[in-house]
């Protein structure tokens, strides 16, 4: 598609990164407010970001079904709704005082976006080049990144009121609000000027004769690495983006609100860095490759450094994990053909890991303390410097 013709595409592809990054950055306010007003555990709190990552696990190849079925534009309207009644059922959560019913709640925000995800990943990846697709996903990255931060801004601006003391019905507004907006943006999909596109010899095997005596997305070692890469990315990304506001009440800082700001800045900043420099100035596994070695110095800034300094760690930490997710998508569907969406379905699933990751690090915090238990970030940012060298060029 040439330039021109989809540069109105992407910006509706970028309001709904910007739902994908509200999603997820509301799952931040979820952890230390249920603990505050259910009287939660850390593992216990930290059940509500595995509620809703476990979706991916179980609903990307059921979402891949769903856009061969109806297109990508159909599907993408129908995660709006599905986020609508996710947020609608927070509200009687609240009422019931239902911790059981929090997590449904977020399972189903979770499978709203495991649709949308795994329309939209693969959308942009091949809406234009695949050596400049981590630009496109950088640029889509801004979007997500802005939206992180903002439901601990909204929430506060419409309850007038510090976390501290926000009870759990004073968010019955906030969420009729998103409500309706989630439903206005699945109405306004169905009008997008979206065309369905296909990759690369997904019609014609002779166009990518790799994948054309192929018979399974298991024969594609690439591909499997990088699902275990995402696995691996999406978890410390979730601890990069979501912990710092726990984190910093933990530290018994003032105004810890304030530091929520920061990851959503270092992933923005490190997006502008990949939409002016990929692919011309930077391949896309030159930025990998940089990226995991600036994770691999912040994971241990964070737990050698003081508690006060650690802190700012944490928020920056984002930066480092900016371009890694832009880098391995399309490292990992290149080459797939006719497998692409079956490819891209595995590549969602393997999201999940946002389910287990952070679980594991609320029972590191209970075990070990908030700080030490950051120490699970340096074996999976390692794992994903393996793929940035080795594991995205084995072919079989």
């Amino acid at each position: 598609m040439p330039k021109n013709k989809y540069i109105v595409p992407l910006a509706f592809i970028g309001m709904m990164f910007f739902t994908v990054g509200f999603a997820v950055g509301i799952n931040g306010y979820f952890v230390p407010f249920l603990e505050n007003n259910l009287h939660l555990n850390s593992a216990q709190s930290y059940l509500v970001i595995a509620a809703t990552f476990l979706a991916f696990l179980i609903f990307s190849f059921p979402a891949a079904a769903i856009i061969a079925r109806i297109g990508y534009k159909r599907t993408m309207s129908v995660s709006f709704f599905l986020f609508a009644a996710a947020f609608a059922l927070f509200i009687p959560a609240a009422h019931m005082e239902s911790f059981a019913l929090y997590l449904l709640a977020c399972f189903l925000s979770g499978t709203a976006n495991t649709v949308l995800q795994a329309a939209i990943n693969p959308y942009v990846t091949i809406l234009g080049p695949i050596d400049s697709a981590a630009r496109r996903i950088s640029i889509m990255g801004i979007c997500n990144s802005l939206a992180l931060a903002l439901p601990s801004v909204f929430i506060a601006a419409v309850t007038r009121k510090p976390i501290e003391q926000v009870g759990l019905t004073d968010l019955n507004t906030p969420l009729l609000i998103i409500v309706g907006v989630m439903i206005l943006f699945g109405l306004a999909t169905i009008f997008a000027p979206l065309e369905e596109i296909k990759a690369q010899g997904e019609e014609n095997e002779e166009d990518c004769p790799y994948a054309a005596g192929k018979k399974s997305i298991w024969q594609f070692p690439h591909l499997i690495l990088g699902a275990l890469s995402i696995f691996v990315y999406v978890g410390v990304e979730n601890l990069a983006l979501l912990t710092v506001l726990d984190y910093a009440q933990d530290l018994g800082l003032s105004n810890p609100e304030r530091y929520t700001i920061f990851p959503g800045l270092g992933m923005a900043i490190g997006y502008i860095v990949g939409i002016i420099c990929i692919p011309k100035v930077i391949s896309q596994v030159k930025a990998l490759r940089i990226c995991t070695w600036l994770a691999v110095a912040m994971s241990l800034g964070i737990v050698l450094t003081p508690g006060p300094v650690s802190v700012w760690f944490v928020a920056l930490l984002s930066l480092a994990c900016s371009l890694m997710y832009p880098a391995i998508w399309p490292l990992a569907i290149t080459d797939l053909g006719k497998f692409t969406k079956k490819g891209s379905s595995l590549l969602v699933a393997a999201i999940g890991g946002g389910a287990l990751i952070p679980v594991l690090f609320g029972f590191l915090k209970d075990g070990l303390g908030p700080q030490n238990a950051y120490w699970v970030c340096l074996p999976l940012y390692l794992i994903i410097m393996f793929y940035a060298y080795k594991g995205y060029k084995i072919r079989r």
